[in-house]
């Protein structure tokens, strides 16, 4: 068997896939979360990022955890983002392909279309955009002929370190040493491992969630502010009195008065003992909606880059700077297609194709996986620009053209539709434009003479055939136009060609001459049109 190489050119075996790196690993699957959360202050929060940039991961992995669970803000606006991603994909050859190359990409997209939940996969690795990396394992099984994942694992992103050398390397968490390092290296094609990165920087700092901790926290305060102030708006101040030398007991009953009157509005109180009740409590809650709108807002920009794509407050929220929004959140859109499309070759789709033969020569030639966003360019601005173009010289490949307008290329012997009829064509685009459109027979001509530009597609039946109708118009009159066209040659006055006409046949005055042409023309007209018809009847 020829020797398999892995990414980074180093040979492997496939005894190493035999089973999953984690299934000896049950100290991480036993491991609980801490949750850190409760109770979270900013000088907890604090703390929790110092032990990050220190080396101690755990804690903040927790918390990002925590934050996409417990801040509903949060999850819809990164489950946008995130669900942007899961769109068509399929598997393309590299530049220039060959014939095998083509095979191979045909067979990896096959392959790839059988791994069980496959969109789930893609949705997993996304969850790297807010925790800036996620790491998912691979199950490899051989069913029949070919190498294929049998199971793509997500794993908890606490269940890695991070090891800062000269660059720096995902390791999974244990008391191991391997190379002098604590903690144990990923196997190579055992794992689609994303690295996605809010900023430049180590990996500790780069998450996008590191910059949503501070919002997230503010956010709390000022709910539970909120909260607080909601449960005593309205109600009225209410004041106990009891007598000097009351005991403990007596005191305690009083209070619990105090307490049940506030919510059953009834309640008892010993003899002697006094309630008063003074002015309900009184407030604006607009203080606390105004830090939360700002604490969504600022969540908004970090994930989506903007916030008139998230909701409308009736004040900022204009059409146009809606769509000036969304041209941000689609270019954020494309940057994370790119990066998860390189994740994808390099981690998933080379491995199979290294492990069935498929990628003779490595990673430089290997097929490469696409995610397709299906945008396409306004087919009426086409539609009404490209003939135009043509016109005056351009050369525009067909398939730049048809990728523009979302139209695909159609199979060999697949149906396609047709033009209809140059007359009825003519006549509903003057309808629609004011102007009759370049006379469709030129397109004939033009066809017939092999002048089209370069990629042009084929004109219909109707139109290739539009040389044959000017030939059988032509036919009929070539002999009175070739004695016409002597006779005009010949004579010095319009009087000489007046008498030629005439005397071409002495039976016919010059109306009848006239009247036979125009019979003789209409009648090869109607002729040419007929077998026209007919052909492209027979042919289409």
């Amino acid at each position: 068997m020829a020797k398999i190489l892995g990414p980074d050119g180093l040979p492997i075996t496939t005894e190493a896939l035999s089973e999953p790196q984690t299934s000896h690993y049950s100290h991480l699957q036993r491991e609980l979360q801490t949750h850190p959360t409760r109770g979270l202050t900013p000088s907890k929060l604090a703390s929790i990022l110092d032990q990050a940039e220190q080396g101690d991961l755990l804690a903040q992995f927790d918390l990002y955890e925590d934050m996409e669970e417990k801040d509903g803000h949060i999850a819809a606006e990164l489950g946008k983002r995130r669900r942007a991603l899961l769109v068509d994909w399929s598997v393309v050859p590299p530049d220039n392909p060959t014939p095998a190359e083509k095979s191979n990409a045909e067979l990896l997209a096959e392959l790839v279309g059988e791994i069980a939940d496959f969109e789930d996969v893609l949705f997993d690795v996304t969850d790297a955009i807010g925790k800036g990396f996620s790491c998912c394992e691979i199950e490899w099984h051989k069913p029949g002929k070919y190498w294929v994942p049998k199971t793509i694992t997500h794993r908890p992103q606490s269940w890695f370190t991070v090891h800062r050398g000269y660059r720096q390397q995902l390791r999974l968490r244990s008391n191991t040493t391997v190379d002098g390092i604590v903690g144990e290296p990923l196997q190579p094609f055992g794992w689609i491992t994303h690295v996605h990165k809010a900023k430049s920087g180590y990996l500790e700092r780069t998450a996008m969630f590191r910059q949503l901790v501070w919002p997230y926290l503010f956010k709390n305060y000022s709910v539970g502010d909120l909260a607080e102030f909601l449960e005593i708006y309205g109600i009225p101040v209410r004041i106990g009195k009891y007598p000097s030398g009351a005991s403990e007991k007596e005191k305690m009953t009083l209070l619990r008065a105090l307490v049940g009157i506030g919510h059953n509005a009834a309640g008892i109180i010993p003899a002697g003992m006094e309630l008063d009740f003074l002015d309900a409590a009184t407030g604006d809650p607009k203080a606390f909606e105004l830090m939360l709108n700002w604490c969504e807002r600022t969540q908004s920009k970090v994930i989506l880059g903007g916030t008139l794509t998230s909701g409308a407050d009736g004040k900022s929220s204009t059409n146009a700077l809606g769509n000036v929004h969304n041209e941000v959140r689609k270019d954020l859109r494309d940057s994370d297609i790119r990066q998860v499309r390189s994740t994808i070759t390099r981690d998933l789709l080379y491995p199979m194709a290294a492990l069935n033969g498929l990628a003779s020569e490595g990673m430089r030639r290997c097929p490469v996986f696409w995610l397709d966003v299906g945008e396409t360019e306004d087919i009426k601005v086409y539609a009404d620009a490209l003939p135009k173009l043509v016109d005056v010289g351009f050369q525009i490949p067909v398939q730049w053209a048809q990728e523009k307008v979302g139209i695909p290329q159609p199979e060999a012997g697949e149906p396609v539709l047709q033009a209809t009829s140059p007359a009825i064509w003519r006549q509903g685009m003057a309808a629609t434009t004011g102007r009759v459109p370049f006379p469709g027979h030129l397109w004939g001509v033009a066809a017939a003479a092999g002048q089209l530009p370069a990629g042009q597609l084929p004109p219909s039946p109707q139109t290739a055939m539009q040389p044959q109708l000017a030939a059988n118009i032509k036919a009929p009159a070539t002999a009175w136009v070739d004695k016409i066209r002597e006779l005009v040659s010949q004579a010095t006055s319009l009087e000489q060609i007046r008498d030629g006409i005439a005397a071409l046949d002495p039976n016919m005055s010059l109306d009848d001459y006239a009247a036979a042409m125009a019979e003789a023309l209409a009648a090869a007209h109607l002729a040419g049109r007929y077998e026209v018809l007919q052909e492209a009847g027979a042919n289409g």
